[in-house]
C-alpha cells in the first residue's frame, strides 16, 4: 500500500526518460504516481493516468487548437491553463497529494501556473533549468512553491541530473507525508509586517487577537511574504487583514525588483475581506543589495541592512506618489476599510532623533492621504507614532468594533 500519491508532470514527448525516471525513485520510496501530460506534439512512451487531450480539453480547448495555433508560446498557455484547471480538480477529489513539475523554460512557464493554482500547504516542487532565475518574476511564484536547479539535465539522463532528480523526488513525498496543512478551526487573520526593531505592533497585537479566539499570521513584507498575503487574500483566507507595512507597494512603484506585484493591497478589499490599513515602512524603498540602485532612486542615500537589502529613503515628493498609489488601491474594496494613520511616523527609525527623521517627508505623505483618500475608507488620524500603545489600542478598539457589528465573524 502507498501511503501518499504524487502527480508526476512534465512534456513527456521531450522529457520521458526523465519524468519516469521521478516516477522510480518515487515508487521505490513507497509512494504512489499519477502522471499528466503537457506536451502538444509528440507521444510518451506509455500512456500518462492524464494525457495531453485531457489537459487541453480541461482549459476548454483542444490539442488540435494548440497545434493549429503555429505558435509555441500560445500553444503552451493552452497547457499551462488546462493543467491548471485539472490539477486543481484531481486535488479537490482526493487524486493527489503532492506535485512535482520537470521543465525547462516552457515547461517552467506552464508550472508556475499549474501551482498557483493549488492552495498553500500543498507540497509543489518545481525541477527546472531556470530555477532560482531572474527569468521568474516574483508574482509569478506560489507562496510556498519548492524549487531545484535540473543542473545538467538539457537532454538526457546523467549522474549529475539524476542527483537533482533524486533529491526532488524524494522531498515532495516526504513534504506530502510531513505536511501539517492548514485547517482554517479558527478564523485567520493577516498581518504584514517587518521585523522587531523597526515595527513592533505584533508583539503585543497577535497575543491579544489570539486571546480573543484568532489565529494570526505576519507576512514578513519582503515581496515573496506580501505575495503569499495577496494569495491567500484573494482565496478569502481570511477573517480580517491588518496589512500595516505597506512598503511592497512603494518598492513596486518605484521600481525595486523587491515587489510583491502589482495587485498589491488589492486582493483583500476584491474579496470582500475587512482591512485595517497603516504605514509600516512607507518611507524606504528596499533594493537587492548586490545590485544597482533602481533608476528612479539614483543619487538618493542608501543604508546597507545586509548583503542581501538595501533601502532608500523616500523624497517629499516620492511620499506623495506612494500616499497616492496606496489611496488608488483602496478605492476599489468591496469591504470596509480603515487608513489607520499615525501622524508621529511609520517606523522607528523615522522618530524625532531618530536616523531617518523627516518631518517635511512625512507632512508632504500625510496632507496627500487626506487629500486622495477614497470615500470607500475611513480615515482614523492618530496622535501617535506606529509603535506607540496607542497606535495597537486603537487597532484592537476598532476590531472589537467591527466584531460587535458582525463585520468579523468569531
Amino acid at each position: 500500500m502507498s501511503d501518499k500519491t504524487i502527480l508526476v508532470v512534465g512534456t513527456y514527448d521531450t522529457k520521458d526518460e526523465e519524468l519516469n525516471y521521478i516516477a522510480d525513485v518515487i515508487r521505490e520510496q513507497g509512494g504512489a504516481v499519477a502522471t499528466m501530460d503537457i506536451s502538444v506534439l509528440g507521444d510518451p512512451s506509455a500512456p500518462c493516468d492524464y494525457s495531453k487531450h485531457d489537459v487541453a480539453e480541461a482549459g476548454g480547448s483542444s490539442i488540435q487548437a494548440a497545434i493549429d495555433s503555429g505558435d509555441e508560446n500560445t500553444a503552451m498557455q493552452i497547457m499551462a491553463q488546462g493543467s491548471a484547471a485539472l490539477a486543481l480538480k484531481l486535488y479537490r477529489e482526493g487524486v493527489f497529494d503532492g506535485l512535482i513539475v520537470l521543465g525547462g523554460t516552457m515547461g517552467t512557464d506552464a508550472a508556475l501556473d499549474l501551482c498557483q493554482a493549488l492552495p498553500i500547504g500543498v507540497p509543489k516542487y518545481v525541477v527546472s533549468t531556470v530555477s532560482f532565475s531572474p527569468l521568474i518574476p516574483p508574482e509569478r511564484l506560489p507562496a510556498d512553491v519548492q524549487m531545484i536547479l535540473w543542473a545538467g539535465g538539457l537532454y538526457g539522463l546523467n549522474s549529475i541530473c539524476k542527483a537533482s532528480l533524486s533529491q526532488a523526488a524524494g522531498a515532495v513525498l516526504g513534504a506530502a507525508r510531513a505536511v501539517e496543512k492548514p485547517d482554517f478551526q479558527k478564523p485567520l487573520i493577516g498581518m504584514t509586517s517587518f521585523g522587531k526593531t523597526v515595527l513592533r505592533y505584533m508583539v503585543s497585537l497577535k497575543p491579544a487577537l489570539e486571546e480573543r479566539g484568532y489565529e494570526v499570521a505576519v507576512f514578513h513584507a519582503t515581496g515573496m511574504g506580501g505575495r503569499a498575503f495577496e494569495s491567500l487574500a484573494g482565496e478569502c483566507a481570511f477573517a480580517a487583514v491588518l496589512d500595516f507595512a505597506p512598503q511592497e507597494l512603494g518598492n513596486h512603484i518605484m521600481g525595486s525588483t523587491i515587489s510583491a506585484g502589482p495587485d498589491r493591497m488589492t486582493n483583500a478589499g476584491a474579496s470582500g475581506t475587512p482591512q485595517m490599513v497603516s504605514i509600516g515602512c512607507y518611507d524606504l524603498v528596499d533594493f537587492i543589495g548586490w545590485q544597482d540602485v533602481p533608476p528612479k532612486l539614483a543619487g538618493q542615500e542608501v543604508h546597507a541592512h545586509n548583503r542581501l537589502l538595501s533601502s532608500v529613503m523616500m523624497t517629499p515628493d516620492q511620499r506623495r506618489e506612494m500616499a497616492q498609489a496606496m489611496c488608488t488601491q483602496l478605492a476599489g474594496a468591496k469591504g470596509p476599510v480603515n487608513l489607520i494613520l499615525p501622524l508621529e511616523g511609520g517606523n522607528e527609525w523615522d522618530r524625532p532623533g531618530g536616523p531617518l527623521h523627516d518631518a517635511d517627508g512625512l507632512s508632504a505623505f500625510i496632507d496627500e492621504i487626506r487629500a486622495h483618500c477614497p470615500d470607500n475608507v475611513t480615515l482614523i488620524e492618530l496622535d501617535s507614532h506606529i509603535n506607540d500603545a496607542e497606535f495597537s489600542d486603537r487597532v484592537l478598539a476598532e476590531f472589537d468594533a467591527w466584531v460587535t457589528a458582525g463585520v468579523v465573524t468569531t
